[in-house]
């Protein structure tokens, strides 16, 4: 969110673009960018809306697919929980885990998010974690235990997760939501479930950057296809950038968080 931008090219003197065009890189909360072109590539826009190309097509989406698919190694039949899962990333790994035959668990807060989760992407289960007791909860939905868990916010929830895990387990680090503010970590108490399970926990970020293309055109597909879901938070003006940032903490938004600063 927010420093993933999404531009059009007004004045140009580089061999890749041309006025006219829309880059996405990474630059600051500006409304223009005097950049050599380094970071930046161009987008299609008749692929796809150019707020997709900042969520599900984006770095984000890019986040969600090779999270899944090559770290969490998912297989058919596995049981998926998702942390933070109605949210840019959490909400297309579940997606793509549905796709690929998975018994699919949510974990967010509030109704509005469960509704959505249950209602609209098809997930399997959905736990409010603001609602009730997340140990018992979680037993009830994943019985038989958990294959692979995709984790965004880390702390408690994790420590939760971990008591549940099954023998070879695979465990996605994402992010810590829960713990970006803290001035101390709180760090896995259950760790030992991973030796127990003989389970791997394995962090990501921008390992498989040179495969992006491939992801865009499966992703493209299975949303042409009507299998795939995007959503976008989109907030308008410059002038509400804090208020739009503190969103990412508070929990208030639903899929891919943008601010069109124009």
């Amino acid at each position: 969110m927010l420093c993933e931008q999404g531009q059009w090219v007004k004045a140009v003197n580089h061999p890749k673009f041309k006025e006219g065009d829309m880059l996405s890189g990474w630059g600051g909360v500006q409304q223009f960018t005097l950049t050599d072109g380094k970071g930046f590539h161009k987008i299609n826009t008749e692929l796809a809306d150019p707020k997709v190309h900042m969520s599900t097509l984006g770095m984000s989406g890019m986040t969600a697919y090779f999270g899944i698919l090559e770290v969490g190694k998912i297989k058919l039949g596995d049981t998926v929980v998702v942390s933070g899962a109605a949210g840019a990333v959490g909400s297309v790994v579940g997606q793509i885990a549905k796709i690929k035959g998975c018994r699919v668990v949510g974990i967010v807060g509030g109704e509005e998010k469960c509704h959505y989760l249950k209602e609209d992407l098809g997930f399997d289960e959905v736990i409010d974690y603001k609602s009730g007791n997340l140990r018992k909860n979680l037993k009830k939905a994943c019985p038989e235990g958990i294959d692979v868990y995709f984790d965004n916010v880390g702390g408690y929830t994790l420590d939760t997760v971990l008591t549940r895990i099954n023998m070879q387990a695979r465990i996605v680090i994402c992010g810590a939501i829960s713990q970006y503010n803290e001035k101390v970590i709180q760090g896995p108490t259950n760790y030992l479930s991973l030796l127990v399970n003989r389970a791997t926990m394995e962090g990501m970020v921008f390992d498989y950057a040179k495969r992006y293309p491939e992801a865009v055109i499966q992703l493209v597909q299975w949303m042409n296809e009507g299998k795939l879901k995007s959503r976008e938070d989109v907030y308008v003006g410059i002038e509400h950038f804090y208020e739009t940032f503190c969103r990412l903490f508070s929990g208030g938004k639903i899929g891919k968080l943008i601010l069109n600063i124009k």
